[in-house]
């Protein structure tokens, strides 16, 4: 019975926690009459003579709540029902423990976990609530206000407001007057917790008697690895420590007198105040304890002996505490990674050593609480480092990998544990627990019950795939909601942290993957913070996520254009120099000075010395190798029903920045009109690819699909981010740069050659139209943009034709008469002469017929192109001597191979109409 009490009223206390917090904290949620300017004067008039509030005397000031009173009851009505029920709350919390005394319970950690630990939690939550009421400053107001409507409306005062009234007065000192309330149960408190004295202090223990003691190492005694680990405190062993802490410390600030009559008292209260300088009261709320107590036991009579132990355990965390936490975490961190080496190898040891494991996540949790509490608390101490943990990634990985272990494996331990209880015939254990036990009638049922239950499961069931029903057989066990705390600002700077150390980036994505834990946090009594959490769990999920790909990318693409440099250098252009000094050389010609610096040739870079020399590159590859083992912690995850993939965030992050890259490398000029020769372009993008799909080799993702996805974006006039396109960058060049140049006979078209040549001018031109327009360089700017690309400068050159014919029609309309006599005229010279001096703007006609030539034989250059690629790509795919990738590396627009043939096909079909029209 009293189990049953104890846990609904825990449960229903956290409910009333969170609500009230939000009310206190949460400005959204504030009632919108305290912002109303028309209710200063009421508000002000309320918080002063609360709780007598006179309507009659005081109707000057609430004048404004009268005219309101219907829409202040309806907006304040659940506010004021909340205070009800904490103060109804408060009743059955005095009630139950009044109960509790009177029936001399006995209360011990070790003998009746679930009560002492119940117990412990209704007292230490209903402090909280009771803590955190005092600190809104709105409750007076709230409260008065929705009164002095109720008057307004009915005539007089509702019935629960002067006991409400009376319970804020009581609680603006809350701990001395919880200390008073709680004097009557100083003895069971008190019992409860000494009954921590053979849990606690073995479990605050420092690294070296960890490490001494081997804890949680399975190959500590390899003879015992097969045998259960069992003891009498299963439950203990695994219990929250700041859970303990938080009921030592504020269960002895509510029951002091033991502090000054009971020495074991004492001594636990003194080792969990040198434990720390903040205790959690709800989610990131949290409590000076040491400043708190220092206060409380100052106004006190006779507790002027605790005010320098207090001062003395608060020295020795400052000093101390911050090291000896960061040892923790790093022992946790070694003997979870050989613990999950072990399972890994041997999983059916999940099943005598599962609690090695929960012992493991415990600690693990501990520490990990110890420092969200105080990383954004940092007191004044020489070693601020040990408040700051950049390696805390790695704990989280191996945590997750735990999870993850028992998650993969939970029928070997459900048939290792099955098994081992069937080695006990069901009527031996009902005669073992009737024999030892001494029951009263109601609870014999219920160990009948167990008995029957642990009867009922068999290998059977657990092969059919059914599930095991435990819930009758845990006695309601609670178990509490608010596990997680919501630290956002330190889980975020604790990611930052790992994330400039570059052995944890191979961890990262072990901190989303713990937001996937936040919907625990939720309950269906408080749906007003579910949008909430879920909005902020996905938030910092994909922060996450963005990030990590975000310094795998740059790695990524930094490697990748290492790569084209190194590419670039092996380029026939530069063969030139090497072949003059080589000749040069041999023919003994003008030698190189003393003092000149020998040129580098391609591939010296790769000659080491020394092994330990580490380059740049090699720098990279470390980081990328890190940085690619996170994304094999899960390849998916789900955050409030939405589900997570990792690789797919490095993928979106490489297609933008891979678009971004390849227009950078055109280094189209606009006002200069300069640009990356094709060729030099398509060689540049060939590194690339080839680089990219190395990328494989670290992680999976595909690289094709990347590679298609860009380049197809790349062959139309803007991206799928609406950003220009090399196609737009080439097609506005040769329309302004090249073909401008040549329409005012600048260049010139050399059919010869089959390309562009500049004219010898005065003024030299910024670049040789012969490197943009040659057979090479136009079977790049084929390859580069496709017949997509090719298929929009198409479009563009027949706007040009188009718009020159229009003009040329203009010129015919305006001198239409003049050429109709010349038609009749045209076997009298004579007359034609004349009629020839009539023609106005006959100079123009020339230059537009120049542009439209020039226009067309640029096409038909291009058109050859791109025709001699497709020759070119089908004849090496016939070929036996290649791979598809090495395929792709070649002609990375093969990819595209599929659609293009079709486009390429409406491409001509498109231009030999366009110039029929």
């Amino acid at each position: 019975m009293f189990l049953d009490g104890l846990a609904f009223w825990v449960f229903m206390l956290y409910i009333y926690v969170i609500y009230l917090f939000q009310l206190c904290t949460d400005p959204k949620r504030r009632p919108p009459y305290f912002t109303d300017k028309s209710m200063e004067s009421a508000t002000k008039y309320i918080n002063r003579k609360f709780p007598n509030v006179d309507i009659r005397g005081g109707s000057q000031h609430l004048s404004s709540i009268q005219k309101q009173k219907s829409a202040i009851l309806e907006g304040l009505h659940s506010y004021y029902e909340s205070f009800i029920d904490v103060m109804e709350f408060r009743d059955h919390v005095y009630e139950l423990l009044n109960t509790i005394d009177a029936s001399q319970c006995y209360f011990n950690i070790g003998v009746n976990f679930d009560f002492t630990k119940n117990y412990l939690d209704l007292i230490v939550t209903y402090a909280s609530v009771i803590y955190m009421l005092s600190r809104m400053d709105d409750k007076k107001a709230i409260v008065g206000m929705y009164n002095c409507a109720y008057e307004f409306s009915n005539g007089n005062s509702d019935p629960s407001f002067p006991r409400l009234g009376q319970m804020f007065i009581e609680y603006d000192h809350p701990w001395k007057k919880l200390s008073e309330e709680f004097g009557p149960h100083t003895k069971s408190v008190t019992e409860a917790l000494l009954s921590l004295l053979m849990v606690y202090p073995r479990r605050n223990l420092s690294a070296d008697q960890w490490r001494n003691a081997q804890l949680l190492s399975l190959l500590a005694s390899p003879a015992a690895m097969l045998s259960p680990a069992c003891c009498d405190t299963m439950a203990c062993e695994y219990l929250s420590l700041e859970a303990m802490e938080r009921w030592i410390l504020i269960g002895f600030l509510l029951c002091h007198s033991s502090l000054n009559t009971n020495a074991n008292s004492q001594n636990l209260w003194k080792m969990a105040l040198r434990n720390g300088l903040y205790i959690t009261v709800i989610r990131d709320e949290v409590l000076n304890i040491h400043k708190l107590s220092e206060d409380f036991f100052d106004s006190l009579k006779g507790y002027s002996k605790r005010i320098p132990d207090i001062k003395e355990c608060k020295e020795y965390v400052i000093t101390n505490c911050g090291a000896v936490r960061r040892e923790k975490r790093n022992f946790l961190r070694n003997a979870l990674k050989e613990l999950i080496k072990v399972l890994e190898d041997e999983p059916a040891l999940l099943g005598p050593k599962a609690l090695f494991v929960f012992m493991a996540l415990s600690f693990s949790r501990d520490e990990v609480l110890w420092l969200v509490r105080h990383a954004e608390n940092i007191p004044k101490t020489k070693t601020p480092e040990d408040y700051a943990d950049s390696q805390m990634a790695e704990l989280f990985y191996y945590m997750e990998k735990l999870r993850t272990l028992l998650a993969q494996h939970r029928y070997v331990i459900q048939r290792y544990h099955l098994q081992y209880l069937s080695q006990y015939d069901a009527l031996v254990l009902n005669d073992i627990i009737q024999g030892m036990y001494v029951c009263p009638e109601e609870e014999s049922v219920l160990m009948s019950s167990f008995v029957s239950t642990l009867s009922a499961m068999s290998l059977k069931h657990l092969d059919a795939g059914e599930e095991f029903d435990l819930k009758p057989f845990r006695l309601d066990w609670l178990r509490l909601q608010v596990w997680l705390n919501f630290h956002t600002r330190v889980f975020e700077k604790l990611f930052s942290q790992s994330s400039e150390d570059v052995s944890m980036q191979r961890y990262l994505t072990a901190f989303p993957v713990i937001c996937s834990h936040f919907s625990q946090c939720l309950h269906p009594l408080c749906p007003e913070e579910a949008e909430d959490i879920e909005n902020r769990s996905l938030k910092m999920s994909v922060n996450f996520l963005e990030e990590i790909s975000r310094q795998t990318c740059m790695v990524v693409l930094e490697i990748c254009a290492e790569q084209c440099n190194l590419h670039e250098k092996l380029l026939p252009k530069h063969s030139a120099e090497t072949i003059s000094t080589a000749r040069n050389k041999k023919l003994k010609k003008s030698l190189p000075k003393k003092g000149d610096v020998p040129k580098e040739k391609p591939g010296t870079e790769s000659l080491r010395k020394d092994r330990v020399i580490v380059t740049n590159l090699d720098k990279m590859h470390q980081a990328l190798t890190e940085l690619c083992a996170s994304y094999s912690i899960c390849a998916d995850f789900t955050v409030f029903q939405h589900i997570i993939v990792p690789a797919e965030f490095l993928f979106s992050q490489l297609e933008i920045r891979l678009n971004k890259v390849i227009v950078q490398m055109a280094n189209y000029n606009q006002s200069t009109h300069e640009i990356a020769r094709p060729s030099d372009l398509l060689a540049g993008i060939q590194a690339y690819v080839t680089s990219l799909h190395s990328l494989s080799c670290y992680t999976n993702i595909d690289v094709t699909r990347l590679v298609k996805s860009v380049l197809l974006q790349q062959t139309q006039p803007l991206d799928s981010y609406g950003a220009q396109t090399i196609t737009t960058l080439y097609t506005n060049w040769f329309l302004e740069g090249l073909l401008r140049q040549a329409s005012s006979a600048l260049i010139v078209h050399c059919p010869t050659k089959q390309c562009f040549v500049n004219q010898n001018t005065e003024n030299e031109q910024s670049f040789h139209a012969e490197e943009y327009s040659d057979i090479c360089g136009l079977r790049s700017l084929a390859e580069l943009i496709g017949p997509f690309g090719l298929k929009f400068l198409n479009e563009n050159l027949m706007w040009h034709i188009i718009s020159q014919v229009g003009e040329l029609k203009k010129l015919v309309s305006d001198n239409m008469d003049v050429l109709v006599q010349m038609r009749a005229n045209y076997d009298n010279p004579e007359a034609m002469s004349d009629l020839q001096k009539k023609l106005t703007g006959s100079e123009n006609v020339l230059k537009r017929m120049t542009i439209v030539g020039v226009i067309l034989s640029f096409r038909s250059m291009i058109q050859d192109a791109l025709e001699e690629v497709n020759v070119s790509i089908y004849i090496v795919e016939q070929s036996p001597f290649l791979s598809q990738d090495m395929l792709e590396m070649c002609f990375p627009y093969v990819l595209l191979r599929n659609s293009y043939r079709e486009v390429h096909k409406t491409f001509i079909h498109t231009m030999d109409s366009s110039f029929s029209c």
